[in-house]
Protein backbone atom coordinates (compact mmCIF):
# COMPACT_ATOMS: atom_id res chain seq x y z
CA UNK A 1 0.00 0.00 0.00
CA UNK A 2 1.23 3.43 -1.07
CA UNK A 3 1.64 6.02 1.72
CA UNK A 4 -0.19 9.01 -0.45
CA UNK A 5 -3.11 6.04 -0.89
CA UNK A 6 -3.19 5.49 3.03
CA UNK A 7 -3.09 9.60 3.69
CA UNK A 8 -5.97 10.21 1.25
CA UNK A 9 -7.86 6.87 3.00
CA UNK A 10 -7.47 9.06 5.85
CA UNK A 11 -8.25 12.84 4.71
CA UNK A 12 -11.47 10.88 3.79
CA UNK A 13 -12.39 9.42 6.81
CA UNK A 14 -11.37 12.36 8.38
CA UNK A 15 -13.91 14.40 6.72
CA UNK A 16 -16.97 11.81 6.56
CA UNK A 17 -16.58 12.01 10.21
CA UNK A 18 -16.32 16.03 10.21
CA UNK A 19 -19.56 16.19 8.19
CA UNK A 20 -21.19 13.53 10.34
CA UNK A 21 -20.90 15.82 13.17
CA UNK A 22 -22.23 18.89 11.37
CA UNK A 23 -24.94 16.99 10.47
CA UNK A 24 -25.61 15.74 13.73
CA UNK A 25 -25.03 19.27 15.62
CA UNK A 26 -27.47 21.05 12.96
CA UNK A 27 -30.64 18.19 12.66
CA UNK A 28 -33.56 19.65 13.04
CA UNK A 29 -34.87 17.05 15.32
CA UNK A 30 -32.02 18.70 17.83
CA UNK A 31 -33.33 22.05 17.75
CA UNK A 32 -35.59 21.64 20.85
CA UNK A 33 -33.60 19.91 22.72
CA UNK A 34 -30.59 22.19 22.33
CA UNK A 35 -32.59 25.30 22.99
CA UNK A 36 -33.30 23.62 26.46
CA UNK A 37 -29.92 23.21 27.02
CA UNK A 38 -29.18 26.92 26.53
CA UNK A 39 -31.87 27.72 28.65
CA UNK A 40 -30.43 25.96 31.33
CA UNK A 41 -27.74 27.99 33.37
CA UNK A 42 -30.66 30.90 33.17
CA UNK A 43 -32.91 28.34 35.39
CA UNK A 44 -33.34 29.14 38.88
CA UNK A 45 -33.17 25.20 40.04
CA UNK A 46 -30.61 24.34 36.95
CA UNK A 47 -32.90 21.34 36.39
CA UNK A 48 -34.67 20.87 32.75
CA UNK A 49 -37.81 22.53 32.17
Amino acid sequence: MDINLLRSLVTVAALAAFLGIVWWAYAPSRKDRFERDARMPLNEDGDRP
